[in-house]
């Protein structure tokens, strides 16, 4: 039995790393295949790149609390399954796309298949004890590390071959992996544990946040988490032409930075929680990581190469995804996990549709009209911010409890009465 689970949770992992391994993959090659349908026309490409990343994370807002209650009523198992199915035959749609419209069609079906990470996250919270969830969680975060380092590379050089196969390949990957699990995935849902029937009024992204604030902790724990996701949009979306603009470097330059970054971060994810939340606890963790992001953020703010370099690798030591996560798992009932991860996968949608103009307007502000404050950093220093915002509502928000480091119990059932 415990073979199986092993087994089972490997998937989930690898599942979750193709998600982003194949998202990842088709960045390189997604603005060539754009621009090749409006006459090379970079301007008009970049606007279109715009609309289908605000498309998909609105079909991540608006899916992801759907998966994840539907997760809860008929098990998490075909739900992951039929959602890898679902992102190859998107991939298969992208490399056939004889024109725009069916990629906008591929990238809203990506969004709502990628939503599965509702459903994976509520996997782990199945098959893992309370105690051990933010190491879990830190394993599975480890799988974002991953896929940010390797996704690019892979596509980068698959599309130099031609931009279509990068999408050829990712549904590739996305096909194994749905046949994979056929024969690895166990039900982690026992149906005594299900909900008995799936309410539309909960399984929206507004109804998703009634879970969210049943309790005054749950609902703290959930501004500390978007507080920091909508943070951690600057480095998706500032990273690169930050890099370019403050220090003149090259792409190869910046990608080796990226790949810095990514590996440490998905090492760390992967062995160092664990350990750390067993010492530590998980409020104590989750305060510490917060302090040292806010840290790191502002010595990237200061126009130093060098410290630019120190402070990437600093900010890619924190856990308070994982710890923060965990914490809220032990607030809400077995029957209510999915239904938690899809409510979170819809905060981080809301966050992902508003930081990319929050730091891209911020950074054109400075590094154009206002260039001559000296601020061009003024991303970073925003984030930081941002982080300390969320440091400072953790702390309110969580308790010296929470820093209990043995075993505890499995959670009662949900704090909010059912209508």
């Amino acid at each position: 039995m415990a073979k199986t689970r092993r087994a089972a949770t490997v998937f989930v992992f690898v599942t979750v790393l193709i998600d982003m391994v194949t998202f990842g993959m088709i960045g390189p090659v997604l603005p060539k295949l754009i621009a090749g349908f409006v006459a090379n026309n970079y301007a008009t490409a970049a606007e279109i790149i715009g609309l289908f990343a605000t498309v998909w994370a609105l079909m991540q807002f608006v899916c992801s609390p759907l998966l994840g209650m539907l997760s809860d009523r008929v098990g998490r198992r075909p739900v992951i399954l039929i959602s890898n199915a679902v992102t190859a035959i998107d991939y298969a749609i992208m490399a056939l796309a004889p024109n725009l419209w069916w990629l906008f069609a591929g990238r809203v079906l990506s969004g709502i298949a990628t939503s599965n990470m509702t459903a994976a996250s509520a996997y782990i919270a199945d098959v893992t004890p309370p105690e051990k969830r933010a190491a879990a969680f830190g394993v599975l975060g480890s799988a974002f590390g991953l896929g940010f380092v390797l996704g690019p590379a892979i596509g980068g050089m698959v599309g130099n071959v031609n931009p279509r196969l990068a999408f050829w390949a990712a549904a590739a990957f996305a096909l194994l992996n749905t046949l994979y699990g056929l024969f690895v995935l166990p039900e982690s849902l026992p149906r005594e544990r299900r909900t008995l029937r799936l309410e539309w009024k909960r399984a929206n992204p507004l109804g998703s946040l009634r879970l969210l604030r049943s309790h005054h902790e749950l609902w703290g724990l959930t501004w500390v988490n978007f507080i920091t996701y909508l943070a951690h949009e600057v480095f998706p979306n500032v990273w690169v032409i930050y890099c370019i603009a403050a220090f003149g470097w090259s792409t190869g330059s910046i990608g080796l930075t990226l790949a810095l970054v990514g590996t440490i971060a998905a090492i760390n994810q992967a062995t160092m929680i664990g350990p750390v939340v067993k010492r530590l606890g998980e409020r104590r963790t989750l305060l510490a990581s917060l302090t040292i992001a806010v840290a790191g953020l502002a010595l990237m703010g200061t126009n130093s190469g060098i410290l630019f370099l120190v402070a990437a690798v600093l900010v890619s030591l924190p856990m308070y995804q994982a710890s923060s996560q965990a914490l809220m798992t032990r607030r809400v009932g077995a029957a209510a996990q999915g239904e938690l991860q899809g409510a979170l996968g819809s905060v981080r949608g809301i966050s992902m549709l508003i930081g990319p103009s929050l730091f891209t307007l911020t950074f054109a502000q400075f590094a154009g009209p206002w260039r001559s404050l000296g601020l061009i950093g003024a991303p970073w220093l925003l984030a930081a911010l941002l982080y300390a915002g969320s440091l400072a509502l953790a702390w309110r928000v969580t308790s010296r409890a929470d820093d209990v480091v043995l075993p505890l119990p499995e959670p009662a059932p949900p704090l909010y009465a059912e209508s």
